[in-house]
């Protein structure tokens, strides 16, 4: 999950504290541990499913996270011209797939404006889901996950129903439910172009059994009014993504930092039941790049009775707070689940990792 902003983290930070009644220094106290929101263990989410050792959203990604123990796995989703919900973390897919390299399909690269933002490529509305699977899943991140350029070319774009029905096989063969936490993209946008993502969608989740307020099952979006029009049309639990900049797309002048005032999260409570914040949000780094103290967003979140997912986890030193990186070549796996222990100590309720292997062993 990626936004763009310019909104300071400070001063998003200062609002999220402002009148919550956390103290920053009690939060961070070494000895003090906050509970979850419900008393349960934290649910590990595996994003895009095992990212960090397979192409991300393929069936292979989602087969290693089960594997792995997750509990969930998360498919960002996207529709095809026909309409049929696929998994790519983007409508944009030169970065996922080899579709640049296929001549066949040059005519179809075009610039779209998207969320208010130009991009050039190669969309997914722009092809059937047959000529979608024509093409083969890639590593998005090369530079710095060379070891998963060996599955390039071998894996297919999975539909939205392939994955529940892998999580169908899973469960018949293991007597294992294992959760899932689709994404809608750029739903507005979609909506604008005639291929909404709601009706395939919770069609496809009665049609495999995740359509109850039990069910191990989150929709998340970054958008307000998409969630806001599913909380009226399904009993499943629904989660408003926050990035530590911007704000939601559909919204003009709308911030996040706004929505995480004491005000905003009991709004958000109205129409969802958690949040999935930028993990900056929960534990900022200082100034040198070391995690520093809990916000006091969890606090004030459960205080709203707004569960807490954070995003996103991963092992490269690249990604990591400089006192759980591990030597200095950003590729080199650091102490993930050093991180993670010390976001569950903050009291989260989840958090999304390209390594479930790693994040399911530290909440252990």
């Amino acid at each position: 999950m990626t936004m763009r902003g310019t909104v300071a983290l400070s001063a998003l930070l200062a609002l999220v504290l402002a009148g919550c009644g956390v103290e920053a220094e009690q939060a961070g106290e070494a000895d003090m541990k906050i509970a979850s929101l419900t008393g349960q263990a934290p649910i590990i989410i595996a994003h895009r499913g095992a990212s960090g050792e397979r192409p991300e959203h393929t069936l292979a990604a989602y087969e290693l996270a089960i594997e792995q123990g997750a509990d969930y796995i998360e498919p960002d989703l996207v529709l095809t011209k026909d309409g049929v919900l696929v998994a790519r973390h983007e409508n944009a897919i030169a970065d996922t797939t080899d579709v640049a390299d296929r001549p066949e399909f040059a005519d179809r690269k075009t610039i779209k404006t998207i969320d208010g933002q130009q991009h050039e490529g190669w969309f997914t509305e722009d092809f059937t889901l047959a000529e979608l699977k024509t093409l083969r899943a890639k590593e998005r991140l090369p530079e710095l996950r060379a070891a998963n350029m060996q599955y390039d070319g071998r894996f297919e774009v999975p539909t939205f129903e392939e994955i529940l029905q892998l999580l169908e096989r899973h469960e018949k063969k293991s007597g294992k439910r294992v959760g899932v936490y689709p994404e809608t993209k750029h739903p507005s946008y979609f909506a604008s172009i005639g291929l909404a993502h709601e009706e395939p969608l919770l069609a496809l989740l009665t049609q495999y059994g995740f359509d109850g307020a039990d069910d191990p099952i989150f929709i998340q979006s970054f958008e307000v009014g998409n969630l806001q029009a599913l909380a009226k049309k399904t009993d499943v639990r629904l989660v408003q993504l926050v990035a530590s900049a911007g704000g939601p797309p559909d919204r003009e002048g709308q911030s996040f930092a706004s929505m995480l005032t004491p005000d905003g999260l009991t709004e958000i409570a109205s129409y969802a039941d958690g949040i999935g914040p930028s993990k900056d949000l929960v534990i900022d780094r200082n100034a040198i790049g070391q995690l520093a103290k809990p916000s006091g967003l969890v606090e004030a979140a459960h205080k709203a009775g707004l569960l807490v997912h954070p995003w996103t986890f991963r092992v490269e030193n690249y990604f990591l707070p400089t006192d759980f990186k591990s030597g200095v070549d950003p590729r080199d796996p650091g102490d993930l689940q050093g991180e993670v222990r010390a976001f569950i100590a903050a009291g989260v309720d989840g958090l999304f990792s390209d390594n479930p292997a790693q994040a399911v062993s530290a909440s252990e």
